[in-house]
């Protein structure tokens, strides 16, 4: 017996179509819920407002930032991070206050998704991490870090000098010295010297890693860190920061061994 092929009705229809705009909100509200998950957690867009990482980054560029790499390493010089300045730097472009309280909610929304920028949210390049002595200039003109000099040009803006603020500043504990690269109207760490910390960042405010340019298409690329960083002189003093925790607790052990073995109960000879 061979079946008959059957065809919709217009009643099956028109109650598909009702089924499914009756889904649609439902749709719509669970893809937020896992979007602001994974916001939250993973991966967030950035917009870009300033001026002030140009060319690396230009005004309403959106970069992806990665939440979780943090997690899994320690952040690096030549990272470009986005961190909060919730209490603590101005914003460096003018954000006027919602009109109401359903502006709010999708500037929030749209905050949430890169495609407003954040009224305190920062992206910087880290040029000092905890340890470091950053210093402007030697005396060809470059930002040193533990006396070694950093060749710029790669991501510095055309024209632009590494700084024209002299500083030298010893980076605290947990704190970041971050800079634009476009120096000449970056407000980064050289602008909040006088701040708790000479200017530093805590490590803590940092959201992420951006790591990759999503919009516009034509200018999609990756964020690496800069050649400039991966000197064997800074690797060298990265690895001697980390090692001295480790050799510290080598010399302050021996003294410490040899103050208390008269404590130590002394062995019984073994009879034969």
């Amino acid at each position: 017996m061979v079946a008959e092929d059957t065809k919709p009705t217009a009643k099956n229809g028109k109650e598909k179509k009702g089924s499914f705009w009756r889904e649609l909100p439902v749709l719509v509200v669970v893809a937020l819920v896992l979007a602001l998950i994974i916001k939250s957690f993973v991966i967030q867009a950035f917009y870009i407002p300033s001026e002030s990482m140009e060319n690396t980054l230009l005004v309403n560029d959106r970069v992806l930032v990665n939440k979780l790499v943090y997690h899994t390493r320690d952040i690096e010089r030549g990272d470009i991070v986005v961190f909060s300045g919730v209490d603590s730097w101005a914003s460096e472009v003018e954000v006027p206050e919602p009109a109401n309280p359903v502006a709010g909610f999708f500037r929030w929304v749209g905050t949430a998704f890169g495609v407003v920028p954040g009224e305190k949210d920062y992206i910087k390049r880290v040029i000092g991490v905890p340890g470091d002595t950053v210093k402007c200039c030697d005396a060809r003109g470059r930002v040193t870090v533990n006396g070694t000099p950093l060749d710029e040009k790669s991501y510095l803006y055309p024209d632009d000098q590494p700084s024209q603020k002299f500083f030298e500043i010893k980076v605290e504990k947990d704190r970041l010295w971050v800079m634009g690269d476009h120096r000449s109207v970056s407000l980064d760490s050289r602008s909040h010297q006088g701040d708790p910390g000479g200017g530093a960042i805590p490590k803590d405010k940092v959201v992420g890693r951006a790591f990759v340019i999503v919009w516009p298409f034509a200018r999609a690329t990756t964020l690496s860190i800069p050649d400039t960083f991966n000197q064997a002189e800074l690797k060298a003093t990265a690895l001697a920061g980390e090692a001295a925790p480790l050799l510290l607790g080598f010399a302050a052990a021996f003294p410490l061994l040899a103050l208390c073995r008269p404590l130590l109960p002394t062995p019984r000879p073994r009879s034969p």
